[in-house]
């Protein structure tokens, strides 16, 4: 039986003014679809992510250092959902993502967080057992929780989505990803947002002009390290 290859996506990403968003945002609502998520929530919905990594800062430091080739591994939740979050290991190679998640109920999220690995061998999925290995060869532990508002557009054509990613917040050493009360502190300076464009092979070049790429500056962006900045 064969393995499939990996669906690698191309993955850009800008800094951007109010002034900017607000331009942007106004010709997305025009010609772009709304994420479903986004469509329930008044146009936007709410990111917590719980960021894993060994007791070398690996993750952070490998970023920090420009490899080209580096893993992170986070817990997610949307709009501060109780039941339960999405493992998720998110591979960048170059401008190129790979990323793969799996459902983990509440009591599992539990487990996990606790140190308790072992539920994940009993899952069917080959990423549970991949995740299994990760967790107790790297010993890997809760870091930082990322918080932030995501407003997010999709078109069909080479599966297109443009978010802005706003308001993005840091929980500093707090780890509680389910606790609401979580003192959390703003994070990016000069800067009001995130914007990301995530494509398979090409960027039409509809889409391409619509949000002027050339305009604006590209970044390496890394929320994830954005947030441990002021703790690493």
């Amino acid at each position: 039986m064969k393995t499939a290859k990996p669906q690698y996506r191309h993955e850009l990403k800008y800094f951007l003014s109010q002034g900017e968003y607000t331009l942007l945002s106004n010709r997305l609502r025009l010609t772009m679809e709304l994420d479903p998520n986004a469509r329930d929530n008044g146009g936007e919905y709410f990111i917590r992510s719980l960021y894993f990594d060994d007791p070398m800062d690996s993750a952070f430091r490998e970023k920090m250092r420009g490899n080209d080739d580096r893993d992170k591994i986070r817990l997610r939740i949307y709009n501060m959902g109780q039941d339960g979050g999405k493992l998720e290991r998110k591979h960048k190679k170059e401008s190129y993502i790979y990323k793969q998640s799996l459902s983990l109920s509440r009591p599992e999220c539990d487990m996990l967080l606790a140190g308790n690995y072992r539920f994940l061998l009993e899952k069917r999925e080959p990423f549970a057992l991949q995740m299994f290995r990760a967790f107790t060869t790297s010993y890997l532990k809760p870091t930082v929780l990322v918080d932030y508002d995501r407003e997010a557009y999709i078109y069909p054509f080479q599966n297109v989505r443009v978010t802005f990613d706003k308001n993005l917040h840091t929980g500093m050493r707090d780890t509680r990803i389910f606790e609401q009360s979580v003192a959390t502190f703003p994070v990016l300076e000069g800067y009001d947002m995130v914007m990301e464009v995530k494509f398979n092979e090409h960027l039409p070049a509809y889409i391409r002009d619509l949000i002027q790429c050339g305009s604006h500056a590209r970044s390496a962006i890394s929320k994830y390290c954005l947030c441990r900045k002021y703790e690493v």
